[in-house]
C-alpha cells in the first residue's frame, strides 16, 4: 500500500512516493526516489532505440541474410560431398572383399584338384608298390614300401585342415580388428591383412607341401624303376646262360591295325610317364621272375649228402667207365621226394635201370627226373609244385642203397644239375 507523505519546501512539505511490501506479519516498505524512476525510463527509452535500430538495419541490409544462407548452404554441400566420398570408399572396400571371396574360391578349387589328383596318384602308385614289394624289391630298398602310405594320409589331413582354414576365411572367421578412435574414418583406420592375402599364404603352404611329397613319389619311382630293371636284367643274365630267351627290355606292341580321328594330343603328364617306365620295368621283372620260378633252380635235397657227382664214374656194377647222368642224395627210407620247380607229370613209373622214376616237364625244353623211388605218388598227366610230395624214397632199379638219383635234362639231353643249383642260388635275392 502506498502512502503519500508531505514534507516542506519553502514552509510546506513535500509529497514521496512509498512502496510497502507485505508478507504475513513482516511488512517492509522501499522509498521511490524521482531519480529511479528516471534511471528505469532512460533503461527501457535505450532498448528500444537498440532494438528498433539493430531490426531497421537487418531488415535493410539483405546481403547479410544471403551470405548467412549461403554459409550454410556451403556447410551442406562439404557435408554431402563428404558422405559421398565415404560411401565410395565403402562401395571399394565392398568390391574389393568381393574380390577377394573369388580369388579365395578359385584357390580352393585349384587345390582340391591338386588334391584329386594326389589321391589319383597314390591310387597308382600303391598298386605298384604292391607288385613292387609282390616281385622282392621290398626287401632290397632303403626305406619301406608302405612308408609312403601313412606320409600321404598325413599330408592328405593337412591339405583338408588347409581347406577348411580358407572356408573359414569365406565364412568370416577372422581375427578382431584393433580398436579405433570413435571420431576415425575410414581412411585413418591401418591396412590389415586382406582374406585374400591370408588365402595365398596358406595355399602356398599347401602347394609347397604337395610339391614336396610328388618329390618324393617321383623319387620313390625312379628308384623302384631302377631296381625293377636292375632285377630283371640279372635274372636274364642267368636264363640266357642256359639258351632260355627272355623279354626285351620293352614289349613291342603290334601297330599293324590301328587308326582313328585325330585329336589334340593331352598334356604331357612327366608323373604318368614315370608310373608308365615303373609298370613296363615290373611287367618285366614279374615276367622273367615267373620264368626262373617255373625252372628247376632249387635243391632237391637241401643239406644232404651227395654220394655221386654228375659226370664220368665207375660203374658199381660193371666195374668200368660210365657216364653218371645225374647226381645222387644221401635219403633216408621212405623219406619224401618233392619236385624243385613246378611243372607237368609226364612219366610216372618202373624206367629200366631208374626203377621207380617219375618225370616232370617245366617248360622251355627242361624237365627233371627222379629215379629208384620205392612208391609213386602221381600219376601221368598230374600238375605239381614245389610242395607237393611225388613219391618216397627208396633203391629200386641199379641201385646199391637209398638215395635220389637226380636228374636236369634240356631238350633231352642231361645236363650238370649242379648248374641250375649254382643259379638258382644267384637267383635266390630275386625269386621267392
Amino acid at each position: 500500500m502506498t502512502h503519500a507523505q508531505h514534507s516542506r519546501v519553502f514552509g510546506q512539505r513535500k509529497q514521496e512516493h512509498i512502496l510497502i511490501l507485505a508478507s504475513g506479519d513482516r511488512v517492509r516498505h522501499l522509498t521511490v526516489k524521482p531519480w529511479m524512476a528516471a534511471l528505469v525510463l532512460c533503461f527501457v527509452g535505450v532498448f528500444a532505440i537498440g532494438y528498433l535500430l539493430a531490426t531497421s538495419y537487418l531488415v535493410l541490409r539483405d546481403d547479410l541474410i544471403g551470405a548467412a544462407m549461403a554459409r550454410q548452404a556451403r556447410m551442406q554441400h562439404d557435408y554431402e560431398d563428404r558422405i559421398a566420398a565415404l560411401r565410395a570408399q565403402v562401395d571399394r572396400v565392398t568390391s574389393r572383399q568381393l574380390l577377394d571371396q573369388q580369388v579365395v574360391e578359385d584357390k580352393v578349387d585349384k587345390l582340391m584338384e591338386q588334391q584329386l589328383a594326389l589321391t589319383s596318384r597314390h591310387g597308382k602308385l600303391g598298386s605298384l608298390l604292391d607288385r613292387a614289394e609282390s616281385s622282392g624289391l621290398g626287401n632290397k630298398a632303403a626305406t619301406p614300401l608302405q612308408s609312403y602310405a601313412p606320409d600321404a594320409n598325413e599330408k592328405h589331413a593337412s591339405l583338408s585342415g588347409a581347406v577348411q582354414a580358407i572356408e573359414n576365411q569365406l565364412a568370416g572367421a577372422v581375427e578382431p580388428a584393433e580398436a579405433t578412435p570413435d571420431n576415425a574414418t575410414l581412411a585413418d583406420v591401418p591396412a590389415k591383412e586382406t582374406v585374400g592375402d591370408r588365402a595365398d599364404r596358406v595355399f602356398s603352404k599347401v602347394t609347397l607341401s604337395l610339391k614336396d611329397i610328388e618329390q618324393k613319389q617321383r623319387t620313390r619311382i625312379a628308384q623302384l624303376t631302377s631296381d625293377a630293371g636292375g632285377a630283371a636284367n640279372a635274372i636274364s643274365k642267368v636264363l640266357t646262360r642256359f639258351r632260355i630267351s627272355v623279354p626285351a627290355e620293352r614289349l613291342k606292341q603290334d601297330d599293324t591295325a590301328v587308326g582313328g580321328p585325330y585329336v589334340e594330343p593331352e598334356r604331357n603328364d612327366d608323373f604318368d610317364t614315370s608310373l608308365a617306365q615303373l609298370d613296363d620295368a615290373l611287367t618285366r621283372l614279374e615276367t622273367v621272375r615267373s620264368m626262373a620260378e617255373s625252372l628247376p633252380f632249387q635243391n632237391p635235397a637241401a643239406g644232404k649228402e651227395i654220394t655221386s657227382s654228375f659226370g664220368n664214374r665207375r660203374d658199381p656194377f660193371l666195374g668200368r667207365l660210365a657216364l653218371h647222368s645225374g647226381i645222387d642224395f644221401r635219403f633216408a627210407p621212405g623219406e619224401k621226394v618233392r619236385p624243385t620247380a613246378p611243372g607237368k607229370v609226364i612219366a610216372a613209373g618202373w624206367t629200366g635201370g631208374y626203377g621207380n622214376m617219375v618225370e616232370v616237364d617245366h617248360g622251355k625244353g627242361i624237365s627233371t627226373r627222379y629215379g629208384h623211388m620205392s612208391e609213386i605218388l602221381v600219376k601221368i598227366g598230374d600238375k605239381v609244385d614245389r610242395t607237393d610230395v611225388i613219391g618216397l624214397a627208396g633203391s629200386t632199379g641199379r641201385s646199391t642203397g637209398t638215395h635220389l638219383h637226380y636228374e636236369v635234362r634240356q631238350d633231352g639231353r642231361a645236363i650238370d644239375p649242379i648248374y641250375f643249383m649254382n643259379a638258382g642260388l644267384k637267383l635266390a635275392s630275386y625269386i621267392q
